[in-house]
């Protein structure tokens, strides 16, 4: 029998006091300013204005001091804030080409137009806990650059484009709009564009472990970095009144290009194929686990075995955010008082009839009776 339980609405206002207190921590330590986690915790920020589907540091930095560093639920706070904003319009195509770059890599091709731009990473630090970064300190300043960065940096596959090595990047015919799935529910069977805009919104983790088992086997591609880059991009809006676009602010991007696998046919000679992520803020492994989800969905289209989790466009597609997951599993935690007395009654009645149904005197749990084995000789 349900029993509505009094009182509640006292004891969650004393949760958000808890939960105020706990955010706060120790008050004889100074309390963190939002400039400080936008600025010394910026992969964090990078991750909540990506999967958070909003490019604002300063909401981003909001968010994680709100949710005392819990991401996914940061990430929350974010889109559920990014629902409450008008809808201007939507902005021109960003060419990632002309992008102001800080880092710029290729895994395929040592000497590339530009250079390699190794920029900030831990790919070459060894993974030691830094014990100076205990006390307070500013790093020693920047070494000047011994020459400017090349204006001009090509994409890796623009350059197999040329030689036609790689599958053409073309638009769809008529060119038409993607899907919001920021406004409209996602439907199967998806897109490219719609897959692309779900992976770009889904955990990063999940995607992590789904590009990893491609690595594994589950996924027969064996994908080469054509190019990783990061930088900041211009954002154009198209002013009707006007009749041309305008820049109207600029956003850190990252972007992975993959490249794996030859495909061909009798008419078609055989080339690599794409594998595409691109990450508001400086997420590198988050666009490169997306560049290897997106080629692994992509099996049914090339033609390959799709047995692998991976290449399950539905499986891949549902299961990927983490706002969902997040609360579908939480969900738990809410009252299911009815549903379980439900269960239990129905328990309690299966063991009554089968109480009923059996002999007197025989035991509840039948144990089966264990014969000897005869000892083989090899």
């Amino acid at each position: 029998m349900y029993v509505a339980v009094k009182g509640g609405e006292r004891a969650i206002l004393n949760s958000y006091q808890m939960l105020d207190a706990y955010r706060r921590g120790d008050t004889a330590v100074p309390e963190l300013t939002l400039a400080q986690i936008r600025e010394q915790m910026p992969l964090a920020v990078s991750r909540v204005m990506a999967e958070g589907s909003l490019y604002d540091p300063h909401l981003g930095a909001l968010a994680l001091k709100q949710a005392a560093g819990d991401q996914i639920e940061a990430i929350f706070l974010l889109r559920a804030y990014r629902t409450t904003l008008p809808r201007f319009g939507y902005t021109q195509p960003v060419d990632t080409g002309k992008m102001r770059l800080d880092r710029r890599i290729s895994s395929t091709f040592k000497d590339v137009p530009g250079g390699q731009v190794l920029g900030p990473t831990y790919d070459y630090t060894q993974r030691l806990l830094d014990f100076s970064l205990e006390a307070e300190r500013n790093p020693a300043p920047l070494a000047p650059s011994p020459e400017p960065l090349a204006a001009d940096m090509p994409r890796v596959t623009a350059l197999l484009e040329a030689d036609e090595l790689v599958e053409a990047d073309a638009i769809p015919a008529g060119d038409p709009a993607p899907p919001d799935l920021t406004r409209e529910p996602l439907t199967l069977p998806a897109g490219r564009a719609a897959r692309l805009q779900n992976l770009a919104r889904a955990d990063e983790g999940f995607l992590l472990s789904m590009g990893y088992s491609t690595q594994r086997g589950y996924g027969n591609s064996h994908p080469f970095a054509a190019e990783i880059r990061y930088g900041t991009a211009e954002v154009e809006l198209f002013v009707e009144e006007l009749g041309f676009a305008v820049t109207i602010g600029e956003v850190e991007l990252t972007e992975c290009q993959m490249v794996s696998q030859f495909t061909g046919n009798a008419n078609e000679a055989p080339r690599f194929t794409r594998g595409y992520g691109l990450v508001f803020g400086y997420g590198e492994r988050k666009a490169m686990s997306m560049a290897l989800a997106d080629r692994a969905m992509r099996a049914d289209e090339l033609g390959e075995a799709a047995d692998a989790p991976a290449n399950d466009v539905e499986f891949m597609l549902y299961h990927s955010d983490n706002v969902e997951a997040s609360g579908f599993v939480q969900h738990l935690k809410l009252p299911h008082y009815v549903d379980f007395q439900a269960n239990l009654e129905l328990l309690r009645r299966l063991r009554a009839e089968q109480e009923a149904a059996r002999p007197d005197g025989a035991p509840a749990v039948a144990t089966p009776a264990i014969q000897p084995q005869e000892e083989t000789l090899a």
